[in-house]
């Protein structure tokens, strides 16, 4: 009893002594400096910066500067006690001192569903192979976990010399050579230094993955080969959605950058990915990542995106996985295109046989044995703890569930790591069944034991024959692969949702595109389900999640680039965003996988890409550096801020939107608040050919009138820019009896639709 004591006593020793350890731990700090007033006695910002922190107290040294930003923003990266971090605020030459930020990661059938395997014939006097070679010089950034460089989808069999005017290169590391690089595979850097300061130079060290660019996680190699992977036969994930994979853009080149680490992705490691990943020379950015809503001063990836953008370079980032909640979204910037997710037409059935004679399908994508076709006990939540019933690490009483199958609810943790929850305990079955919070969604996921995911429905009646029979039994059996899905696409529940709290006046999600059950290459470091102790290797992994279909877009980008070389990176999202449709394969509206009734513009954005359409739009809605800032000077932020996003200091905001509505925007959100009547004034570029004409056509709430002047465009060249003011008018009662609304205007010939969605909404959101 005297040790226990003794213990208790040390253990609260060191939790006083705890604080004291913390109070001047070194911590990354994110600083904005003024760039134009380097001093004169210093070559490079990098010194001036080195020397700056130096000058503040003998405990900084050359080795607490982390980064040096160039490109993506003005400034460096820092580990700094909190009292330095304080003397940097009080310095003229200092903007702003921001503490780090953690992002997260939002974690084939695919280019078949989206048309891509047939030829692009809309692409008007060219062919596929036109655009196959054009692609050569296309390079995609991929900002995640690494690369795996073996994999086949990183191929270069076939592929020309790497673009001349590409500054990028492969860095070395203890698992990870140059040479592993290729004419498809051309740059692969890593970023650490934020995440070795939080996992090392804290009082708990953590493991660390080596510092290279090889992926130790999988999700890195997914969506890079999502994006722009090479053609590969007969792949599958272990037998699973067999077939050629190959990527949205797969004659596009490749360039990885590793930001992301086991602990998250840290927002000082992400801003050195995104300014090296501009000064390498890359065309689009791809981030399957983010965090919660903030200021774009704020928020590392908006600040990173907007000098991308202004060097012509298109940002694609991922929504987020935190719908079906309304207003979950992340990275919602509006020079970003903010990609949600969607299903794809392709499934993989399993079925669940009970004692009383009911069979009901689910999803997965288990490939073991099987548990054959004797019924086997069935067992649901009686354990002594609440936590039983979601399958939670040592929620499960062995004597109880050892040789039957175990009903475990969805949510809290991983769904994998549910199974091997009741596998550990010794049950040889489960029976994933979600709940109200997920609906009717079905994510397919390689158990480690026989498993089917059931929707919310099907749980619900299959724990109520549990409850009700002495001895229930169940059967699991699995059905592989499925095509032609109907109706497909469907929203997925885990996609973010709008409004857009950060700006409300512009409207996010952009669009979606596939983002479950997404078959590509995956690393031979890890299981297919990522826990440690899932010992199979797999070449290709299926994975659900907006960081799915961010790629996508991504690939789809750099192919539009190729088509268009002289595009900006706001034209090619317009040609995604107003070719998008949003009818399903059954010729219904959108439904969205959360309720199963018809989505709305908040979770699908102006639609789901159909990048043949895209290719040829017929008009887009460009957007400036200059309207960026415009639309930023209409914002409440004070000139400094507005400065640090754009990286100018002669900004004045003497020109500003009386709305931020007011930007040329490829859709519409519509907040009239105490307001009755809001106008917006749009300008189209012609894309599409010379004496093309137009007549539009709105649809709105009844308790919403849109007027549309002109009614008609006429260009009678290519290149024309016309402009057109649309006047929202709400009925007097419309903010007593209406939240909020959906509708859409559409610019429309005999050879294109420009479609914009309109959000309407009542109450400040």
């Amino acid at each position: 009893m005297g040790s226990m004591a003794s213990l208790l006593v040390a253990y609260f020793l060191l939790l006083l002594l705890l604080p004291c350890v913390f109070v001047n731990a070194k911590r990354t700090y994110i600083v904005r400096m003024k760039h134009h007033a380097l001093p004169s006695d210093y070559l490079t910002h990098h010194d001036w910066y080195s020397a700056h922190l130096q000058s503040l107290s003998s405990s900084a040294t050359s080795d607490s500067l982390l980064y040096t930003y160039t490109s993506a923003y003005h400034g460096f990266a820092a580990s700094l006690d909190p009292d330095e971090a304080e003397l940097l605020r009080q310095s003229d030459s200092v903007l702003g001192v921001y503490e780090d930020t953690v992002y997260n990661l939002h974690t084939t059938r695919t280019p078949g569903f989206l048309g891509l395997d047939s030829d692009f014939g809309l692409w008007e006097g060219h062919n596929t192979q036109d655009l196959d070679q054009a692609s050569h010089d296309v390079i995609i950034g991929v900002l995640d976990t690494g690369i795996w460089p073996e994999s086949k989808s990183f191929d270069d069999t076939g592929m020309p010399e790497i673009p001349s005017r590409w500054r990028g290169e492969c860095e070395s590391g203890p698992d990870f050579s140059p040479s592993l690089c290729n004419k498809k595979l051309i740059g692969a850097r890593s970023f650490s230094k934020g995440y070795q300061m939080a996992s090392g130079g804290g009082y708990f060290r953590k493991s660390r993955e080596n510092e290279s660019p090889r992926d130790q996680d999988g999700h890195g190699t997914h969506t890079a080969s999502t994006a722009a992977g090479s053609h590969v036969a007969n792949a599958s994930l272990l037998g699973y959605a067999r077939g050629i994979a190959r990527g949205m853009a797969p004659q596009a080149r490749v360039a990885a950058y590793k930001t992301c680490w086991p602990t998250g992705c840290f927002g000082s490691d992400i801003l050195a990915g995104m300014d090296r990943a501009i000064s390498d020379g890359v065309d689009v950015l791809s981030l399957s990542l983010g965090g919660g809503s903030a200021p774009y001063y704020r928020d590392t990836i908006a600040i990173g995106a907007f000098a991308a953008m202004e060097k012509g370079v298109f940002v694609s980032c991922s929504a987020g996985n935190s719908g079906p909640n309304k207003a979950s979204l992340a990275n919602v910037a509006p020079w970003i295109m903010t990609v949600g997710a969607g299903t794809l037409d392709r499934d993989f059935p399993a079925y669940v046989q009970l004692g009383n004679g009911k069979r009901f399908t689910g999803v997965s994508l288990y490939s073991g044995q099987g548990m054959g076709n004797k019924p086997v006990a069935l067992v649901y939540n009686k354990g002594s703890n609440s936590s039983s019933n979601m399958c939670l690490p040592g929620s499960l009483e062995p004597a109880f569930v050892r040789g039957k199958v175990v009903i475990c609810d969805r949510g809290i943790n991983a769904r994998v790591e549910k199974g091997g929850v009741v596998r550990d305990a010794g049950g040889i079955g489960m029976i994933l069944a979600n709940t109200a919070a997920s609906g009717e969604e079905l994510v397919a996921d390689s158990h480690l034991l026989p498993a089917v995911a059931v929707g919310a429905k099907t749980g619900d009646l299959i724990r109520q024959y549990v409850r009700s029979v002495a001895k229930p039994t169940a059967v699991l059996s699995f059905g592989g692969t499925v095509l032609n899905v109907r109706p497909s696409p469907v929203v997925a529940a885990f996609s973010s949702r709008g409004p857009n709290l950060v700006t409300p006046q512009i409207l996010k999600p952009d669009v979606i595109g596939p983002g479950v059950n997404i078959l590509a290459a995956w690393s031979e470091s890890i299981g297919p389900t990522g826990l440690d102790n899932d010992k199979r290797k797999t070449q290709f992994n299926i994975m659900s999640g907006t960081s799915m279909s961010c790629p996508h877009i991504s690939g789809l980008a750099a192919l539009l680039k190729a088509a268009h070389p002289s595009w900006s990176p706001s034209a090619i999202k317009s040609a995604l965003m107003t070719t998008a449709y949003t009818q399903d394969n059954t010729n219904s509206s959108l439904r969205d996988a959360a309720g199963g009734m018809f989505s709305n513009p908040w979770a699908h954005g102006a639609g789901h890409v159909d990048p043949h359409k895209a290719l040829s739009p017929g008009l887009v809605y460009d957007i400036s550096t200059n309207d960026y800032i415009t639309f930023l000077c209409s914002l409440d932020y004070g000139i400094d801020h507005v400065q640090a996003i754009a990286k100018r200091s002669n900004i004045t905001c003497s020109k500003k939107f009386a709305d931020p509505g007011q930007l040329n925007y490829p859709s519409f959100s519509v907040v009239f608040g105490s307001k009755r009547v809001v106008r917006y004034t749009r300008i189209v570029t012609n894309v599409g050919a010379a004496g093309s004409v137009y007549e539009v056509a709105t649809t709105a709430p009844s308790v919403v009138k849109v007027t549309v002047k002109p009614s008609k465009l006429v260009f009678s060249k290519v290149g024309e820019r016309k402009r057109y003011t649309v006047t929202f008018v709400a009925s007097r009662d419309a903010a007593r009896t209406t939240r909020y609304g959906f509708g859409s205007i559409a610019w429309s010939n005999d050879q294109h639709q420009v479609r914009s969605p309109v959000a309407f909404a009542w109450t400040k959101l």
